[in-house]
This record gives structure tokens, C-alpha cells and sequence, in this order.
């Protein structure tokens, strides 16, 4: 294999990536639970939240470039729907935390912008040695995204 230079690998990535998203992603979210459809949106919504460690209702809209009024109606709805829950601030009652419920967590862990079938059937597709090579590859990319700075990881 030929040895590429970092800008030609940006190029192939930006090619390919889009190729392999747009044969493999879902279109629908659903609880599995209650059956109940979120929309695109509000799931992008639990993804950026954690069980565990809040997010400020401000940073959450600044993130995702809405306003913090639109970024409140939509935690409105996920609230009202239990799968998020509001925390006030403990020294700074103005400001408000979101973090995710059991349900919240439920829907996000079934909310994969893939579909398991359609990657399923796309490494069916594949040799042995060549799913081996995928998943190493696709490794090196994870661990070099997670060991970009934060600063440069939230940016979009």
C-alpha cells in the first residue's frame, strides 16, 4: 500500500466517509421501549448528554449553534418525554444543567446513526483480512480523535 501524505489522507477520508455514512445511517429514532419516535434533532440532543455529568443548557445550544431559547423548548420536549432532567445550579441558581435519565440513555444507546443490519451486511461484503484491516483502521482514527484536544474535538 502506498504511503500517503497527510493532506491526501484527509481527501480520501473525506470521500469515502460519506460513502460508507450514507450506505449504512438510519433515518429513524425509536424508543424501544415506549415505541415512541424523536426526532433527528432531539436525539443529536442525547447524544451530547451524559447520565452522569451535566451540561449547562447554554453550553449544550452554543455546541450545537442554536439559541439558548430553542435549545430550552427542546429540552422541554425530552423533558416532558423523560428522557432528560433539568438540575438548577447549586452556586449559581440562574444557571440551568441537563443530564440524561435511564430512559434518556436507553434511547441514545439505541439511537446509533447506523443501522447494526446495513454495517452488518457491508462487512459481509468483505474478506477476512480485509474486515481485520478495516477495524484496525478505523481503530487508529478513534484514538486519534480522542486524543485531539477538547477545544479542537467540539468544535463543530
Amino acid at each position: 500500500m502506498n504511503s500517503a501524505s497527510v493532506g491526501e489522507a484527509m481527501t480520501a477520508i473525506m470521500t469515502l466517509y460519506p460513502r460508507i455514512y450514507f450506505a449504512c445511517h438510519t433515518r429513524h429514532v425509536r424508543d424501544p421501549h415506549s415505541q415512541r419516535m424523536l426526532s433527528r434533532h432531539q436525539a443529536s440532543i442525547l447524544d451530547h448528554l451524559d447520565e452522569i455529568e451535566p451540561t449547562t443548557v447554554m453550553e449544550l445550544a452554543a455546541h450545537m449553534g442554536v439559541t439558548a431559547a430553542t435549545m430550552s423548548l427542546s429540552i422541554d420536549r425530552l423533558e416532558r418525554k423523560g428522557y432528560v432532567v433539568r438540575l438548577k445550579d447549586a452556586k449559581d441558581r440562574r444557571r440551568v444543567h441537563v443530564r440524561l435519565t435511564s430512559a434518556g440513555v436507553r434511547v441514545r444507546e439505541a439511537s446509533s446513526v447506523l443501522d447494526a443490519a446495513r454495517v452488518e451486511a457491508l462487512v459481509a461484503r468483505l474478506s477476512e483480512q480485509e474486515r481485520a484491516r478495516a477495524i484496525e483502521g478505523l481503530a487508529l482514527l478513534a484514538r486519534a480523535g480522542q486524543d485531539l484536544p477538547a477545544t479542537e474535538r467540539s468544535s463543530a
